[in-house]
């Protein structure tokens, strides 16, 4: 399962309970590591302001 979609459905407002009835092969410790893995690629992004001049 994609990280991906995991966090499209949480920002959509499914809960961790709504996730893991959706996908019963999906457990805790999968969304914590998906959570994790999302954090770590995010933490190592460099943002660059690009003029509009």
């Amino acid at each position: 399962m994609p990280v991906e979609l995991l966090l499209r459905r949480l920002a959509e407002g499914a809960t961790v309970a709504d996730l893991l009835d959706a996908y019963p092969r999906l457990t805790p410790d999968d969304l914590k590591a998906a959570l994790d893995y999302a954090a770590d690629t995010i933490a190592h992004e460099t943002v660059v302001e690009v003029s509009s001049r």
